[in-house]
């Protein structure tokens, strides 16, 4: 059973809601990535989502795209990312850790070479945002050899099909996208949302996590209600924007408390 897989079980026991929490590796500064991550930790994730910057990432919004943008000043690269989390692995090897970005560096590297050096930094995960599952069944495999989970994304727009396709070779938890366009988008629907879950979960046990447009406590926990776990990305990328000096850290910290208590509040 991967770590990712122990972990639902282990909140669904519990009653709990997952809280993935999504940060570019190298930004701000490549040398808070790591401390951030504990912070993650701290405030109560269950999974971090890692992202890999990229030069054109399509499905991201401009708060996301900065972020690549300063990575990459930084010379961050995929390599750069195993690094982090292997030096993560030092202090936490509990934690899952999922890397989310695109096809091109996976390319560059080679997928059994990403699939071995992945595994050996301690990755639990990976979502490629660019690889639709239906032509992804090798990839998905060699990932699942490696012990990592191959994570795919559902939106609005999916098919009956393609929620078949991603149903047959995803694991550890679906990424539903909320909403049709990119990420820090603002017209999040709950009731939308609320209504497609049970289409997934006609044809995948797999938890279904859900991200895009979800920025604060209220949003995280209406979605949670039909969902297993809230993503949220851009918040906190603007979150670590907009800290003044030296309370970065804090400030996420905080804020990922703030959505864990609301994850954990009774409803009214």
């Amino acid at each position: 059973m991967s770590k990712i897989t122990a972990l639902f079980k282990e909140l669904k026991v519990s009653g709990k809601k997952g809280l993935i929490p999504f940060i570019t590796a190298g930004d701000p500064d490549p040398s808070m990535t790591v401390e951030l991550m504990h912070a993650l930790v701290r405030g109560g994730s269950s999974v971090i989502e890692l992202g890999v910057p990229f030069s054109d990432p399509m499905a991201d919004g401009p708060v996301i795209q900065r972020s690549s943008e300063r990575a990459l000043t930084h010379g961050v690269t995929l390599h750069s990312c195993l690094e982090m989390v292997k030096e993560f692995r030092k202090k936490d090897a509990n934690t899952p850790i999922v890397l989310m970005g695109y096809a091109n560096p996976v390319e560059q590297m080679g997928a059994e070479r990403f699939a071995s050096e992945a595994k050996a930094a301690g990755v639990d995960g990976v979502l490629v945002v660019d690889y639709p599952p239906e032509e992804c069944v090798d990839f998905a495999a060699r990932m699942r050899v490696a012990g990592i989970d191959p994570i795919f994304l559902l939106a609005p727009t999916s098919s009956h099909e393609r929620i078949k396709e991603a149903a047959k070779i995803a694991s550890g938890y679906i990424y539903y996208v909320s909403m049709r366009g990119v990420t820090g988008a603002s017209h999040l629907n709950t009731q939308d949302v609320a209504s497609i879950i049970p289409k997934i979960r006609e044809e995948t046990d797999i938890p279904i996590a859900v991200g895009f447009g979800i920025s604060d406590a209220a949003s995280a926990k209406a979605v949670s209600n039909s969902a297993d776990a809230v993503v949220i990305g851009s918040r906190i990328i603007r979150l670590l924007e907009d800290a003044p000096p030296g309370q970065a850290v804090q400030s996420l910290e905080t804020f990922i408390r703030e959505i864990r208590d609301a994850l954990d509040s009774e409803n009214p």
